[in-house]
């Protein structure tokens, strides 16, 4: 046993230096994506926040019917957010949706084109999955460390680590959509001559849509997930009263805001499941 503890490799210390090397080098980068991280939330926050809540309300329930075309989820959520309202809940919920929205709007822009990507490149996918594992698997309170060292306290820090934590989520799901393309289709478009961008459009795309759907629905559900440890470092949300909860061991306090993460959950779910056929 000695002989293998007097010659512990140092992994720790690699990882040290190499975050002292980017903060010394690369401080010029952070800084700019600190800078568009916060426009990005400050304009969800200013859209969500600025207009009265029943005006924020009515938009979700004409969004839910856009995707839904039917009138049960419409009233789930209509009393869902109604419901946050009557407890209060309101500001932090637009901050934790904030959270949400943002982080959908970099992981599905990102990941939807890895993963086509990676689909047409199989060797570049065999090298992505265990990157894509690492991501996954890695405690999320590991991530809030270089988040800190790099991007300070509050909203941006939360959201890149909501990022990592969520991005493989579109990645492997884009990739199992556009993989799956029946290969007849795929043939009978080359043999109408169409180029490979068309096939992308018009054939994989189409195809792929319900992986790539259900990888939105994850991408939501896991940034959701990540409001509480957001808080931890700074970030505003429903997140703030759950950690206050456990700090003063109020039980009532803790149930009532996590109870309204559930809501929450729910009704994002519900917007965007789709109904059977």
């Amino acid at each position: 046993m000695e002989f293998l503890t007097e010659r512990k490799i140092p992994i720790g210390d690699a990882a040290e230096a190499v975050f002292d090397w980017l903060q010394d080098n690369a401080g010029w980068l952070f800084d700019a994506v600190s800078d568009a991280m916060e426009g990005l939330i400050d304009a969800v926050l200013w859209v969500l926040q600025t207009p009265h809540p029943l005006v924020v309300v009515a938009a979700f329930a004409v969004l839910t019917w856009a995707l839904q075309r039917r009138w049960q989820p419409c009233t789930l959520v209509v009393a869902g957010f109604l419901f946050i309202l009557n407890q209060g809940y309101w500001e932090e919920t637009t901050e934790s949706l904030t959270l949400v929205l943002a982080a959908c709007v970099l992981c599905m822009g990102a990941g939807v084109p890895i993963g086509i990507w990676a689909a047409h490149r199989p060797a570049l996918y065999r090298g992505l999955r265990p990157v894509l594992d690492l991501m996954q698997t890695l405690p999320t309170f590991v991530y809030l460390i270089p988040a800190i060292v790099f991007f300070g306290i509050g909203m941006v820090p939360g959201l890149i680590a909501t990022v990592i934590f969520v991005l493989p989520a579109p990645i492997r799901l884009t990739h199992l959509g556009i993989s799956s393309t029946p290969r007849p289709l795929l043939e009978a478009a080359a043999a109408f001559g169409a180029t490979p961008l068309q096939t992308l459009l018009k054939v994989e795309l189409p195809s792929a849509a319900p992986e790539i759907m259900t990888g939105l629905n994850q991408t939501i559900m896991l940034s959701l997930s990540m409001v509480v440890i957001a808080a931890l470092v700074g970030a505003d949300g429903l997140g703030v009263p759950v950690v206050r909860a456990l700090n003063q061991v109020n039980a009532g306090l803790g149930f009532e805001s996590g109870f309204v993460i559930v809501v929450l959950a729910i009704l994002l779910d519900r917007m965007l499941r789709r109904a059977p056929r």
